[in-house]
């Protein structure tokens, strides 16, 4: 008996070293981890105990004791380092989610470690130790004693029935007093908050449930009904304006850097037929969400905190603008110079109703500029893709050359001068942005001019995705704080730091003047109005909304008379328009679609040259 409690006393210092080292990674602080660790007031101590009983839950299945340290606290170790790494490049702390991209990070690694190759020669390095110390500590462990059948069922015994039991008191929106007592709050509105009371291991578990959205209160067929909205037949002039949407990667004014001078204009003929701004729902990357919301006229707002519908939601048909006009005898298609699965794109974009998806797989290399397909090439193809269409065409292309990061000598030809008093390897950073913008901008004057000169109505729409991922660059000009940008904040703060450039302009009409800084959700309203189209939803419903709001962030909402409400989705008051918006959400995306038929209704479209040949997938 006395082995066995000496058994448990080091796995319970096992667990508090594990605790200690999985916060001080992820704070990059051992002083914050230590601070953690005896708070009183925050869940320390439950961290240690499930820890605890993970180790000797595990030990029973090894069948040697503590052999489970050399098996949890290098994952857990490893979860917190990609937290940290994380919350540097993006600002937002991990999620369970995170696994379902695992594919897209190891891709984007190549380029992290241009901007960071003495950080990234180090983490080779540390891993190359660490497993060769792993590999050592095994294969010692092997001569530790095992655990014989009566002492593997007491670990069993011991660990499943309270873990199981915890795990049944996860779910954040049901009240627990065991959470309570534990002192684990739940702070789902503010994840950094949630992570920095509660801790990676707690926090990261309250946030397994988010997987699964709940329906809003007071969904059922007869609150659709009740919805007001107006139900009248989609309309497309018989004319049929081709409609071309860019979504252009990083785009942002680099002139909006404190004690910075570019010279010349990287960005002059954007600025010259600029409409105003979209607010990004993300920053510095997570590009798929704002293309979500363009796409579909739905917000990022109303799905659990750190989710990302492509990856986890799109799972059949979503009405999309790309549904919508494909059933009005549009040619759809999609365009993006990299692999389809990234983001899932391959199967969203199928889902959405675009007929074609030009990927990396399918069409032709495109010429590159620094490392990537260049803006100029992909535009070549648009504008190719869209004279060759016998048919109206909407097309929807994502570009990839401005991808971060930035890293010096990326153009070897220089066009821009840049002057900053940030140091020289803000300079750096900031000219290498600025000339992947002065490409951008020329990319974006050349489908203007083919448009101006086409017999064809054209509607142009050209937004950026989000800021770029600038991190200490922002810093060191003054822009901002932090690296990343805040998820909450005083509302201005926030608009500079999620504003992006935006322009719908037509070939009939010219630039779409004042429409003001505008989530990415209200495009599809925008680019209808533009064609003088009608929809139920498009030109209804979000109509209505949009004459009301111009924002809808998770933590902030921004009224057309500039007034602001943040913490709105908290409150106990409801705006009704942001309630019925998010209960039409939910209906379509995850409910009995109560509401599709008056909001989706199908179209009776006309047959149309080639339409039954063009599916490409």
């Amino acid at each position: 008996m006395g082995l066995f409690f000496g058994y448990l006393a080091i796995i319970l210092l096992a667990a508090i070293l594990i605790t200690f080292g999985v916060e001080a990674v992820l704070r990059g602080s051992p002083g914050q981890a230590f601070a953690f660790l005896i708070d009183p007031s925050r869940p320390a101590p439950a961290t240690v105990a499930l820890i605890a009983l993970t180790l000797i839950g595990v030990d029973a299945l090894t069948r040697r004791p503590t052999q489970s340290v050399l098996i949890v606290a290098p994952v857990l170790l490893l979860l917190a380092w990609i937290g940290h790494e994380k919350r540097f490049y993006l600002g937002d702390p991990p999620y369970p989610t995170d696994f379902l991209y695992a594919r897209q990070i190891v891709e984007l690694m190549p380029l992290m470690v241009v901007e960071r190759p003495m950080t990234g020669l180090l983490i080779a390095l540390a891993t190359i130790a660490g497993a060769a110390l792993l590999f050592l500590l095994w294969r010692r462990s092997r001569f530790l004693p095992k655990t014989g059948l009566v002492g593997r069922v007491a670990r069993l015994a011991i660990a499943i029935p309270p873990l199981f039991y915890f795990a049944t008191h996860m779910d954040y929106a049901s009240h627990s007093p065991l959470r309570s007592s534990m002192k684990i709050s739940p702070k789902m509105w503010d994840q950094t908050a949630n992570y920095q009371h509660n801790g990676l291991i707690l926090a990261f578990s309250l946030n397994v449930p988010m997987a699964n959205v709940a329906a809003p209160v007071g969904y059922s067929a007869q609150s659709m009904e009740a919805i007001a909205m107006d139900a009248g037949a989609a309309f497309v002039p018989a004319r049929r304006p081709d409609i071309i949407m860019v979504m252009s990667e990083s785009f942002w004014d680099p002139k909006r850097l404190p004690g910075v001078e570019i010279t010349p204009d990287p960005i002059a003929f954007t600025r010259s037929i600029q409409s105003g701004h979209t607010f990004s729902p993300e920053f510095g990357g997570m590009t798929a969400n704002a293309e979500f919301e363009a796409l579909t006229g739905f917000s990022n707002a109303f799905l659990p905190y750190g989710s990302i519908p492509y990856q986890q939601y799109v799972r059949g048909e979503i009405p999309s603008l790309a549904s919508f006009l494909k059933e009005e005898g549009y040619a759809t298609l999609a365009i993006h110079p990299f692999q389809s699965w990234f983001w899932n794109r391959g199967n969203v974009y199928e889902a959405f109703g675009f007929d074609r998806f030009l990927s990396e797989e399918n069409m032709e290399p495109l010429e590159k500029r620094g490392r990537l397909a260049s803006d100029a090439a992909l535009t070549d193809l648009l504008i190719s893709e869209a004279d060759a269409s016998d048919d109206p065409i909407f097309a929807f292309a994502v570009s990839l050359q401005n991808h971060g990061p930035y890293e010096p000598g990326r153009y070897p030809d220089e066009r821009i001068d840049v002057k900053s008093d940030g140091g020289e390897a803000a300079r750096a950073a900031i000219h290498t942005f600025s000339e992947g913008m002065m490409d951008s901008d020329l990319a974006f004057k050349r489908l203007i001019e083919w448009a101006q000169k086409r017999k064809r109505e054209t509607v142009i729409v050209f937004f950026g995705d989000h800021l770029p991922p600038l991190g200490q660059t922002y810093v060191s000009t003054g822009f901002m704080e932090r690296t990343v940008s805040n998820r909450f904040g005083p509302p201005e703060e926030l608009t500079r730091e999620r504003e992006t450039p935006l322009s719908v302009w037509s070939n009939r009409k010219g630039t779409i003047e004042d429409i003001g800084t505008i989530s990415p959700a209200f495009l599809p309203l925008h680019v209808l109005r533009a064609a003088d189209m009608k929809h139920p939803f498009y030109t209804g419903f979000l109509d209505a909304v949009h004459e009301r709001w111009a924002v809808i962030d998770r933590h902030l909402a921004v009224g057309q008379d500039g007034s602001t409400r943040e913490g709105w989705g908290r409150g106990a008051l409801l705006d009704p328009l942001l309630r019925d918006y998010r209960l039409i959400q939910y209906d379509t995306m995850f409910g009995s679609r109560h509401g599709t038929e008056r909001l989706f209704p199908p179209a009776n479209a006309p047959l149309v040259a080639g339409r039954n040949n063009r599916i490409n997938w």
